[in-house]
């Protein structure tokens, strides 16, 4: 079957409903138990970029049909050598050489804008997203758990006791909570927290820098999730004594979904570790997104799987194993 590639305006409202498209048949098909893709969520990321991402889009066409869609996102402040990749083939048109057509096209892009390897990620399963990146050349870099809370489970009075049992080792510090853009005040710090989960997290093989982290940055970022739609709930521990945020978690839900979040970012400053603020952040978050988001079931998070710590707070709060996640490099 012929099969062409070709660079696409993220303006051109014929081929981001293609794309869109695509996305969605293939998220459909390969995590039913996820939300549809929103369609707010999906053209407000193809069309709005920022300063420290750029991104490319492409689209695979079988038979004058279009079958792929391949997102490159090139980091423009720190990782200068990655690429990202995000590829889709719709389920109708695998296994006929359109995932290797756009991975063609992704070396030959990188190549040409200086890179040096393209990392992606993929779930391992029946949608054969891992043996296709094995079959390209990738190899595995860092291996990550989806965990699912069901909040019809969970035990209210349990995490009460949760609570009150960890708070006297977190004397000292106040739990603060909003809802959208981060306070003024805290700005700095979320904007430190934020570059030290690239530090922080477990990182196994992947060949990933810490990344350059600041308050125009994390201002920029709120702009592309304004125009992406998303609802934020954030919490952290603000340390009395200096008046820092220095623990800090996400939670976060699509413009068309009100029954499903993703667990972001939980992050504490390795000098106030040992506290159980992590634990107390994301326990204060999901009361906090529950008092205003009535109708929601279920959270998904992922973490690394040698990420112990993290794994014992999720369980914890509820979290269990749902699939596994498979991190990917590329040397080219």
């Amino acid at each position: 079957m012929d099969i062409a590639v070709a660079a696409i305006d993220p303006a051109d409202p014929v081929a981001a409903e293609q794309a869109y498209g695509i996305v969605a048949a293939g998220t459909a098909a390969d995590l039913p138990d996820f939300p549809p893709v929103c369609r707010q969520h999906f053209f407000g990321r193809l069309r709005h970029d920022r300063p420290s991402t750029r991104f490319e889009r492409a689209l695979a066409y079988a038979g004058g049909v279009a079958a792929g869609f391949l997102v490159l996102q090139l980091p423009q402040r720190d990782n200068l050598d990655n690429v990202v990749v995000d590829l889709t083939v719709h389920p109708g048109s695998r296994r006929r050489g359109v995932g290797r057509a756009l991975h063609r096209y992704a070396v030959r892009r990188a190549r040409e804008l200086g890179r040096k390897r393209l990392v992606g990620a993929a779930v391992e399963g029946p949608s054969g997203g891992s043996a296709f990146a094995a079959a390209v050349g990738a190899v595995p870099a860092l291996a990550e758990v989806r965990r699912r809370l069901d909040v019809s489970r969970v035990d209210s009075p349990a995490l009460s006791e949760l609570l009150a049992a960890n708070a006297p080792r977190a004397a000292g510090y106040r739990v603060v909570r909003w809802h959208g853009a981060v306070p003024e005040e805290y700005v700095e710090d979320v904007a430190y927290l934020d570059a030290r989960l690239s530090t922080d997290a477990p990182r196994g093989e992947l060949a990933w820098e810490p990344e350059q982290v600041d308050a125009v940055r994390v201002r920029e970022t709120e702009e592309a999730i304004a125009a992406w739609g998303l609802r934020m709930y954030h919490s952290g521990l603000r340390h009395e004594a200096s008046g820092r945020l220095v623990a800090w978690t996400t939670l976060e839900l699509a413009a068309s979904t009100d029954w499903h979040a993703f667990q972001g970012i939980t992050i504490v400053d390795p000098g106030h570790r040992g506290h159980r603020l992590g634990l107390i952040a994301k326990v204060e978050n999901l009361r906090y997104v529950l008092a205003h988001e009535p109708a929601l079931t279920v959270v998904d998070t992922w973490n690394a799987a040698s990420n112990e710590h993290m794994i014992a707070i999720n369980e914890a709060l509820g979290f269990r194993p749902v699939d596994r996640w498979v991190h990917w490099q590329q040397p080219i």
